[in-house]
């Protein structure tokens, strides 16, 4: 009886010893999203900053571009605030809307020469570049946090250890493709605009390779 009972107690402690082993790497994976994710958010907090200098500065020369300003000023307020797919879902909107922005500085060629427009310019591509690069990484936890929920023996004891799945970060389809802009997009306004010839280039340059945070 002695032995019976000696050999419940070691597989009850083999148990709870096993249970504590997989509570601590539910935890540290579940750390490793949300570091991950801290990072996006201060890469958002940056671009969230630059959007009302870069709206002044085109004001001052494109003043009919009422419609985009407003479009941009909308999306900027979503990018602090919502669930991890209300803030991706904004940033791809602002994304594509701040293409347009740089496709209408093609028709005023004073504010393409704006070393201040260049300089906003340059900061948001270099911002939406890391964005790009963090949210690789923050892709790559959520996954393997979330393989580990799922995976047997994570997915007997998830639940029971309140560990849930996480959201990925997800970007736009078009993000992979050639910045296309589409005029019809701006509501109009090209026909109030100055009859300026626009350039050959389109939107925003693309960004290069991701650079160093």
């Amino acid at each position: 009886m002695g032995l019976l009972l000696d050999i419940i107690g070691i597989v009850i402690v083999l148990i709870l010893v096993f249970i504590v082993i997989l509570y601590n790497g539910f935890v540290q994976k579940r750390n490793r999203v949300q570091d991950a994710w801290a990072q996006i958010e201060v890469q958002l907090k940056r671009r969230y900053d630059l959007i009302p200098n870069l709206i002044e500065t085109v004001k001052g020369y494109a003043k009919y571009e009422k419609s985009v300003f407003t479009q941009v000023t909308q999306l900027r307020s979503s990018l602090v605030t919502g669930s991890v797919q209300d803030k991706a879902q904004a940033n791809n909107m602002l994304s594509s809307t701040l293409k347009s922005i740089f496709a209408v500085a093609e028709n005023y060629p004073d504010l393409k020469a704006s070393d201040n427009f260049k300089n906003l310019q340059q900061q948001l591509a270099d911002t939406e570049d890391r964005i790009a690069f963090v949210r690789t990484s923050y892709n790559d936890y959520v996954l393997d946090y979330n393989n580990a929920l799922q995976e047997f023996p994570g997915n007997v004891f998830a639940g029971m250890l309140n560990f849930q799945k996480g959201d990925f970060f997800q970007a736009p389809p078009e993000a992979e493709q050639p910045v296309k802009v589409d005029f019809s997009d701006l509501g109009g306004s090209q026909q109030t605009q100055p009859s300026a010839p626009a350039s050959s280039r389109k939107g925003a340059k693309k960004p290069k390779a991701p650079p160093s945070s």
